[in-house]
């Protein structure tokens, strides 16, 4: 099971997209305090839908409290900082993807201690950072592809029933 950090995320609606993600995935969401919102956001909520139901999300008071319930767990650091590309790396079944806040990452004096273990995703020079949610579903889906996607539907079936017929169908 892989499992998605968010070291004080700020911005409601990216935490409702995220655990949007981990209940599609069967991820367990991990929140680090300070949060930049309350968990009874509606902004938060409506992102994430009708989806909560289905995410294992756990609250931690600060980043620490993460490292002591999972001492052993392989963790990987996000950040424009990284010296490679996610793509790179190779990640266990139960990881731990760690993604720090909106506005400014996760601190260098963390990445500079677990260098080797950070990870970043591909851009063009300049280019600040992608979307946290963006990133989340990136880094994630890499993860979960090089276990074969385990326990997730990889195919689909068509209804045979059309909810909005229309002129599209005309341009194929």
């Amino acid at each position: 099971m892989l499992h998605i950090v968010l070291v004080e995320p700020e911005i409601p609606q990216n935490t409702g997209n995220i655990a949007r993600t981990c209940a599609a995935t069967g991820s367990e969401l991990h929140l680090v305090e300070p949060l930049g919102f309350k968990l009874e956001d509606k902004y938060l909520k409506r992102a994430g839908l009708d989806y909560w139901p289905m995410v294992k999300v756990h609250v931690h008071k600060d980043f620490s409290e993460v490292l002591a319930q999972y001492p052993d767990a392989a963790y990987f650091y996000t950040s424009t900082k990284a010296p490679r590309s996610y793509a790179q790396a190779v990640y266990p079944e139960d990881a731990f993807l760690v993604f720090g806040k909106e506005s400014r990452g996760l601190p260098e004096n963390l990445l500079a201690r677990v260098y080797d273990r950070c990870i970043r995703i591909p851009m063009i020079e300049g280019a600040r950072s992608l979307n946290l949610s963006n990133s989340v579903a990136i880094v994630a889906y890499e993860a979960l592809r090089q276990h074969g996607f385990a326990n997730l539907v990889d195919h689909g079936a068509l209804t045979g029933r059309d909810e909005e017929p229309g002129a599209w169908m005309d341009y194929l």
